[in-house]
């Protein structure tokens, strides 16, 4: 791991190139044909046929990994990454290595306002999902940069993760930012924000954690809002009921600003989990 540097260099653009190559780091063998690119790096469906099939409210994307990102998968994803078959439950003690409170960030882009989190709060661990394979690789290197211990980068379907490999209250916290809206009318029910994903979200958050969700797609922000506030196991934080405005922790992405200045409208909704009451008469 690297020594700690400065957030905002590590995190700046070196003029669309990667970083030079430093003596001892691992160089991409040449592969042969139909050979895997990252052979201990993230698979392409983990998951595989092993469960239902049904609608999935994302979709892998193909773009370039970058010589600094290939090397960050090979170098790292043995030791911070992991797939989401589906095949074990998650110790996250022991994952992390200590028992600080675990924050899951499902679709987390190129990992920079990720990186940024982490770099400001060392005390929560942030477990980071995509399927992004060039933004796995960047978060990873970012990571390495900045000397982050409390990022760990999961490859694959975050309902699986939930559903399979994270026990009951185990998680302190949930940020779903700038989720795909599936603007037209017959994709609605690929939106990742639906009842049955808040049902199945609420039995791994602990009580009292905090549901924030984030978008640039009005649209969709009032489906948020609706959809969570009908749920009986959420409430807002809001006490007018209504969007909140952005917080100090969620950093102001290179993206977002320049749907800002463009004049897209951002919402943010943070709803925390709170126990349904047939629930607490159960323990009591």
């Amino acid at each position: 791991m690297s020594d700690t540097v400065n957030a905002s260099e590590a995190l700046r653009p070196a003029s669309g190139q990667d970083p030079p190559h430093t003596p001892g780091a691992s160089v991409r063998p040449a592969r042969t044909k139909g050979e895997p690119r990252f052979p201990d790096g993230p698979k392409a469906d983990p998951a595989g046929s092993h469960f239902e099939r049904r609608i999935r409210s994302f979709q892998p994307r193909r773009s370039r990994v970058t010589a600094g990102q290939a090397d960050a998968l090979q170098r790292l994803w043995p030791a911070w990454g992991f797939d989401i078959d589906g095949s074990r439950r998650l110790d996250l003690a022991e994952f992390f290595g200590n028992d600080h409170p675990v924050v899951l960030e499902i679709g987390f882009g190129m990992g920079e306002a990720t990186a940024r989190m982490a770099a400001a709060d060392p005390a929560t661990n942030i477990l980071a999902v995509d399927v992004h394979t060039p933004g796995q690789g960047n978060l990873l290197n970012l990571a390495d940069r900045l000397g982050l211990t409390n990022v760990r980068v999961g490859n694959g379907d975050a309902v699986i993760l939930l559903r399979e490999m994270l026990a009951p209250g185990s998680l302190a916290g949930l940020r779903v930012y700038f989720p795909d809206p599936w603007p037209k009318k017959r994709h609605h029910k690929r939106r990742l924000i639906q009842p049955e994903f808040l049902t199945l979200a609420a039995t791994r958050l602990a009580p009292g954690a905090v549901l924030h969700c984030a978008t640039d797609w009005e649209p969709y922000a009032e489906q948020m809002l609706d959809v969570l506030t009908a749920h009986p196991d959420f409430e807002n934080t809001r006490a007018d009921g209504g969007f909140a405005p952005r917080p100090a922790s969620r950093p102001l992405t290179r993206f977002e600003g320049q749907g800002l200045e463009k004049g897209h409208v951002v919402n943010d909704v943070l709803f925390r989990r709170v126990p349904r009451e047939e629930q607490t008469a159960d323990r009591a």
